[in-house]
């Protein structure tokens, strides 16, 4: 068995406007880094935290990254002392999957530190168990991109069905981050229970359509598919200049811009990376004498989702 293991997981882009709870998509940054070192004993600790200002938890019973590792020794009895540590890269609070990461960072981890050879569908059981212990909710709109790579589509929960999609290959992802918070928690709570017949049947034909434009690279389909009458409309209250980023972003060659997860960041897709560095000069040029900073991220798709940093 391996001593020590460092991992990287990768922030995501959950909901992709119109796919609430059913679709998302790696990045290839920023992410999480989580270390898990075997010690002497047969206990597991979190032994150091960083980029988290002290917020996150040290029981292990109560933290993302913990969790899951704990039910993998349960279940397979592997009875061995660990030390975990959990380097945060990316913000808290911020609609990129920060719970997500350090859940499947830590999995994916002690899989291989412990030599389980799990298959990413076993893996990912493992990891939601982490990401329920944040939201409260199981959803896998960030746990499978992050743990697959690429696009996926949450097809059911019961049981679980992930399917990968193909995508254009020159797809750009630029990541607006306005330097707020939004609890993912109170982000669902301001969501309606029951929507119209009516509503239902334009965001299901958004659905489809965004796939098949994924699928057929065809990136005005895409754009037109990512309206979201669901869950944008309500959430984007609560971002400050919501509306004007959009508008900067649509006419600076996105071909769509929505709420990633429950905000505040936001995302643009873009055909190539000249249109996402225009984008984020645009916004840098408009908002240079508002009341908002904010920090962006220009990405491509990432196809692998973790990685190994190290072995020892």
């Amino acid at each position: 068995m391996l001593k020590e293991i460092g991992v990287f997981a990768p922030a995501t882009v959950s909901n992709i406007g119109c796919g609430f709870d059913i679709m998302g998509f790696a990045l290839e940054e920023p992410g999480d880094h989580v270390i898990i070192k075997r010690v002497n004993g047969y206990g597991t600790v979190i032994s150091k935290i960083t980029g988290d200002d002290g917020r996150l938890p040290y029981d292990t019973l109560l933290n993302t990254a913990s969790v899951p590792v704990l039910a993998m020794k349960k279940d397979f009895g592997i009875d061995i002392g660990l030390e975990i540590e959990i380097h945060k890269k990316m913000p808290f609070g911020s609609g990129l999957g920060s719970s997500a990461a350090s859940s499947v960072a830590a999995t994916y981890a002690f899989n291989e530190l412990a030599g389980l050879s799990l298959s990413k569908k076993e893996m990912l059981g493992y990891a939601l168990k982490g990401e329920m212990i944040a939201s409260g909710t199981i959803h896998a709109d960030n746990i499978a991109p992050c743990l697959y790579g690429g696009f996926t589509l949450i097809r059911g929960y019961n049981p679980i069905d992930v399917v990968d999609i193909d995508y254009p290959n020159e797809l750009y992802c630029t990541i607006i981050h306005p330097d707020i918070e939004i609890s993912t928690r109170m982000a669902r709570e301001i969501l309606p229970k029951e929507i119209q017949l009516s509503t239902a049947i334009k965001q299901w034909g958004n659905c489809s359509g965004l796939v098949a434009g994924l699928l057929k690279n065809d990136f005005e389909l895409i754009g037109r598919s990512m309206e979201d009458f669901v869950a944008e409309p309500l959430r984007s209250k609560l971002i400050p200049h919501f509306d004007l980023i959009k508008r900067l972003a649509l006419s600076n060659g996105a071909v769509g811009c929505s709420i990633s997860g429950s905000g505040p960041s936001i995302f643009a897709i873009t055909k190539g990376q000249t249109n996402a560095i225009n984008i984020v000069q645009s916004i840098k040029e408009s908002l240079s004498n508002k009341d908002l900073k904010f920090d962006y991220y220009i990405s491509k798709i990432n196809k692998k989702g973790p990685k190994v940093l190290y072995i020892k």
